[in-house]
């Protein structure tokens, strides 16, 4: 089989070819005729739609967005850099010197709008002399302000991830009117050929509660206790004291006790009432829509690495232009590097979710060129370190150290805050 080397890449980045694409085959590791369950958007729905597949129409449901791909490859990168497998510019959020120590580090690879994320724009770098500068005034902050398709070069520098990736800075001083760079690389998963299952819900108490063992009340320190005495109190709109169930209502399932009767699981809206396919409240069961995962012939994992979105892009150093070829090399190269690594830690894309690759090694397409190759995560491992030496070579900048910032205070009280208050809107929701 055709492998990659960089001579080959840099050839191909700097020619006529359209994409990169790699369409791999899974099946669930439960084997044919296993459910998948895909992710649930709101009211309990699956992204389900049909596609037109080898001149066939047929149902398909989506496994895996690209959000969500993209997600696991940065997470990927993120365990090579920690794992020093590969050298890659990271900018990182500390916040265990902080009282919201719980929540650990975020960075630029884990922050959902990368560099221009509202983390990283909230938070503080120490410049070596006990200033510290507003993250948007340091000079990888700055680099958002400048950036553009014309001048890719200091995000190169801090956060080439964005630009493979994609970023809108939206959080910025400008807003909506922000620099926009469209990603350079897509992947989804798909389920081909999907027929939609039923799923049960139901609990049996060992215990067996019944619901006239309440009512649960309250206590002070927010615990339960059957015990009126030790229940909390509070006046009524009468001004009159009352004790104050738990919950809701004071059944014993608020506190998760008690048999909940079996069940069909099916798609709800917000007040819990059944929905038809139009998405109409309905009390007949024949209409209503199953959350129950999906049986499938085949899933298809489809990556495109766009050469024509990573060509436009300008890397211009002391004036010119002459490292171009070199950083469009290493982008596309981190996005090989990304999707590969991604792939060797398997697809357990959620809970009852585990996908598996059947037989043969996965071809990378170069479309337009009739030419394929294959790639381990070793290779594009080094491959990935060859094209950032060759970058640097060029004179291009990388900022391999990486860059630590700090939360501001008031970010952290943020923090404490909605922590605080989360349970309490949980409970108003669940109300």
């Amino acid at each position: 089989m055709n492998s990659l080397t960089l001579d080959r890449l840099k050839e191909i980045v700097s020619g006529n070819a359209a994409a990169l694409r790699r369409v791999v085959e899974l099946q669930p590791a439960g084997g044919p005729g296993a459910k998948v369950f895909p992710p649930t958007y709101e009211g309990g729905k699956y992204a389900t739609e049909k596609r037109r597949i080898k001149g066939e129409t047929v149902d398909c449901v989506l496994l895996d967005s690209v959000q969500s791909q993209a997600n696991r490859m940065e997470l990927a990168l993120q365990e090579a850099v920690e794992e020093k497998r590969i050298s890659l510019p990271v900018i990182t959020v500390d916040f265990s010197g902080t009282e919201a120590s719980f929540i650990g580090r975020v960075t630029s690879l884990e922050a959902p709008h990368r560099i221009a994320d509202a983390i990283l724009r909230d938070s503080e770098w120490n410049d070596g002399t006990g200033t510290k500068l507003p993250f948007r005034k340091t000079p990888a902050g700055a680099a958002l302000d400048a950036a553009s398709l014309q001048n890719a070069t200091a995000l190169f520098e801090y956060c080439p991830t964005a630009l493979v990736f994609g970023m809108w800075d939206s959080t910025g001083a400008r807003g909506g009117l922000g620099v926009k760079f469209p990603r350079a690389i897509v992947s989804e998963i798909i389920g081909i050929g999907a027929v939609p299952g039923q799923r049960t819900g139901g609990r049996l108490d060992p215990l067996q509660i019944a619901l006239k063992a309440g009512p649960v009340y309250e206590t002070e320190d927010g615990d339960w206790t059957l015990d009126q005495a030790r229940a909390k109190r509070e006046k009524d709109k009468s001004g009159n004291e009352k004790l104050v169930l738990y919950g809701n209502k004071g059944r014993p399932s608020e506190i998760n006790h008690g048999n909940v009767t079996p069940s069909l699981v099916v798609q709800k809206d917000k007040n819990g009432n059944p929905l038809d396919k139009s998405g109409a409240p309905t009390k007949r069961a024949d209409e209503w829509i199953p959350i129950g995962g999906f049986t499938i012939d085949r899933a298809e994992q489809i990556t495109v690495i766009s050469l024509p979105t990573l060509r436009r892009l300008r890397f211009p150093v002391n004036g010119n232009n002459d490292a171009d070829a070199a950083a469009r090399v290493a982008l596309t190269a981190l996005a090989l590097c990304a999707a590969t690594l991604s792939g060797e830690k398997g697809y357990n894309l959620r809970s009852q979710c585990d996908l598996y690759i059947p037989s043969g090694v996965p071809e990378w397409e170069i479309l337009g060129r009739n030419e394929t190759f294959v790639l381990s995560a070793d290779d594009a491992v080094k491959l990935f370190n060859q094209a950032v030496e060759d970058a640097k070579n060029a004179g291009l900048p990388w900022n391999s150290a990486g860059m630590k910032l700090t939360p501001r205070a008031d970010l952290v009280e943020m923090v404490l805050r909605s922590r605080a208050v989360g349970v309490e809107e949980q409970d108003e929701e669940e109300a």
